[in-house]
């Protein structure tokens, strides 16, 4: 993908930006704080690839919403074929329609930012990585270009003309004008928190899980101390005999005034667990998922794992997949030189079957509501004039 983006030629970027403070504006960064940083590239690091709740929230919110079937109506009709439903369904030589969208949920969930490019006059698809894009602001501050970034090279994409190479989905930020906020971001605390209770309990399966104490020197006078080979050798036997999983349980064998005193947790010691239970379900509230469906143990806010999924469809996967669809749609409208609209059929989602039944029939049974009405309130274009 990155080849074909400067196979495609490109004039090199000019240096002179458009505005005096838009690298300000273009590249400004979310810092750092005391424990972690911030930035995507680290936090898609911490929070996905290295914690098993972050990577699973993710997977199932993008799988579920890349799962969901589109629909391609405008005002009169619903579409059975149309270039725009095409090019869905085979974005790009070596992705289909669940691929790619996949990949465009992941990279808007794990940076806040997704970006895809179009080739041609609706030729393919192809979602970009959010970490190499920058925004070029204009004069007025709305972007003027998108900067593509790898290996060195940048490649320019140029937004004033009349079809726009780049559509970019963006979360909503109080902070920034050009980029979107992470749930990553708001979960990072969390994220660290869960992450340093799992090197914790590596740490006690090391060392047959509970502190295996201390050894008391006693020598023939008070006050005495190790000579430096004594300690040395000391340090090497429980290193090598005594620590990791496979030592557990070994005998020790003590000499020359040497004493050992066991150690065990007291309440307080384990309340670790407790933390990284709190800080997995924190995890899961950031991405909108019931703890319940990442087997998270805890409270059940949900009566059963049907109503969770239930709610996981209507207030996360439909919202997320509804404002992308309408993104996408209006993006290639404009390029295809027609309105009209995609959305996802809520009609063929397993999880809602039992309330879009309900909503049918009380739509259907509406005595005072004509076709027309019923069939708006369903979602449905209106029926062709004869």
């Amino acid at each position: 993908m990155v080849l074909e983006i400067f196979r495609r030629g490109a004039s090199a970027p000019p240096e002179q930006k458009a505005s005096a403070t838009g690298p300000a504006i273009a590249y400004h960064g979310s810092g750092r704080v005391a424990w972690s940083p911030r930035d995507s590239v680290s936090l898609t690091k911490t929070g996905f690839t290295a914690n098993p709740v972050g990577f699973r929230a993710v997977k199932l919110i993008a799988e579920a919403a890349a799962a969901l079937p589109l629909v391609l109506q405008d005002a009169e009709r619903r579409y059975d074929m149309h270039p725009v439903l095409s090019l869905i369904k085979r974005p790009n030589p070596a992705q289909g329609r669940a691929e790619l969208f996949e990949a465009l949920y992941g990279q808007l969930l794990l940076s806040g930012n997704a970006y895809v490019e179009v080739v041609g006059a609706l030729d393919e698809l192809h979602v970009l990585r959010s970490d190499r894009m920058s925004v070029v602001p204009g004069k007025d501050g709305w972007p003027i270009a998108y900067e593509y970034a790898v290996g060195g090279r940048k490649h320019r994409f140029d937004m004033t003309q009349e079809v726009t190479p780049i559509c970019h989905i963006k979360s909503f930020h109080p902070q920034d004008d050009h980029y979107g906020l992470s749930p990553l971001q708001a979960a990072a605390t969390a994220i660290d928190v869960h992450n340093s209770a799992s090197r914790w309990s590596k740490g006690l399966l090391d060392n047959a899980a509970r502190p295996s104490g201390a050894i008391v020197y006693q020598g023939s006078d008070a006050g005495a101390t190790m000579a430096s080979d004594q300690y040395d050798r000391l340090i090497y036997e429980m290193e090598t005999h005594h620590q990791g999983a496979r030592n557990a349980g070994r005998p020790m064998l003590l000499e020359g005034g040497l004493d050992w005193k066991p150690m065990g947790f007291s309440p307080s010691d384990m309340e670790f667990q407790k933390t990284k239970e709190a800080a997995a379900r924190e995890i899961a509230m950031a991405f909108g998922v019931p703890p319940m469906m990442l087997g998270i143990t805890g409270e059940a806010t949900y009566a059963n794992y049907q109503e969770a999924n239930r709610a996981f469809y209507r207030l996360t996967v439909l919202p997320l997949a509804t404002r992308v669809a309408a993104s996408i749609s209006d993006w290639l409208s404009a390029i295809a030189g027609e309105d009209v609209q995609l959305k996802p059929d809520l009609d063929q989602v397993p999880a809602l079957a039992a309330e879009r039944d309900q909503q049918w029939s009380r739509v259907a049974g509406a005595s005072f509501l004509t076709d027309a009405e019923k069939r708006a309130l369903l979602g449905l274009p209106a029926l062709a004039e004869e």
